[in-house]
């Protein structure tokens, strides 16, 4: 079998150092569309060194690399084909704010892996900490097609949560460059999907596509500028599943549903649900069951 559930969920966790600096946050925001205006001062603390607010999402490829979809694969008892492979959601908690400048052990492991039948689901869970404790827990839940039907645990169910009926808080509309996938893949993940036309259409696409965790950093990024100004330190935690895909060129609208209330600390906070659609497709959703939690 492609994938030995009870080998992947039986392995060790593969531990490595990372390290990461100015240059590499400057890089990954430039790669979500940060510096647009260039000279725009919102902007220029994503892009400046003098100024550089880290967003939280730049931890899903700190120390570079390539991402949790793809290390996944390397565990014991996983061997399929990275074309049948899909990004199938992500889940942040921040346990510190993300720093400029960072050297820390990442410990990743399999946490859980289903059964669907006609496609497996595998959960990677990394957990981060430096020297002065956790700094964050990241999951990356990687879905492959045709390597179902073992007769596991089928997982929570796979079907999304509509957004909320009533009109949202705000609105905000973003283009997507048409080199934003070439530029985003230097933080790390060089997947050709997001880049080779022939690998895409072998996986399904008709060209190649936007990487999804370059999506779940824009729409976060969405998130900090509209409600706190590009306080950065207010995340707590952002999760979101994968309902569909992006490509470059395309204008993204995010939508954000406010709803306040003490968070799991006691300190005054909230969440924030958010939907991402392609306008140019009617809407076609992107992200499914989106929240920000905030403190």
């Amino acid at each position: 079998m492609p994938i030995d559930a009870a080998g992947a969920l039986a392995a060790a966790p593969r531990v490595r150092e990372i390290t990461w600096g100015p240059e590499d946050v400057q890089l990954y925001h430039l790669g979500i569309g940060a510096g647009r205006p260039a000279t725009d001062p919102r902007e220029l603390r994503y892009t400046l060194e003098t100024r550089l607010h880290v967003l939280p999402s730049f931890a899903t490829v700190a120390g570079g690399g390539p991402p949790g979809v793809i290390r996944a694969l390397s565990v014991p008892g996983v061997d399929v084909d990275l074309a049948h492979v899909l990004h199938g959601g992500q889940r942040l908690r921040l346990h510190r704010p993300v720093p400029a400048h960072g050297r820390a052990n990442a410990a990743s492991r399999v946490v859980a892996a289903y059964d669907k039948g006609t496609a497996a689901v595998l959960v990677l869970r990394t957990e981060v900490t430096d020297a002065d404790g956790p700094l964050w827990t990241d999951e990356a839940e990687v879905f492959v097609r045709g390597e179902g039907g073992w007769g596991g645990e089928r997982g929570p169910s796979g079907r999304p949560s509509p957004p909320p009926a009533e009109p949202p808080d705000h609105v905000v509309d973003h283009v997507v460059r048409e080199d934003q996938a070439l530029l985003y893949r230097l933080s790390g993940d060089r997947n050709p999907l997001h880049a080779d036309p022939e690998f895409a259409a072998r996986a399904g696409f008709e060209r190649p596509v936007l990487h999804g965790l370059c999506t779940y950093g824009a729409a976060l990024k969405a998130v900090v500028d509209t409600l706190w100004d590009g306080d950065v330190t207010r995340v707590r935690e952002y999760r979101t599943r994968f309902a569909g895909v992006v490509y470059p060129g395309e204008t993204l609208r995010t939508r954000m549903w406010e709803t306040a209330g003490p968070d799991r600390a006691g300190s005054v906070g909230g969440s924030v649900r958010v939907a991402v659609g392609a306008v140019e497709r009617d809407g076609a959703p992107v992200f499914a069951d989106t929240v920000v939690r905030y403190g």
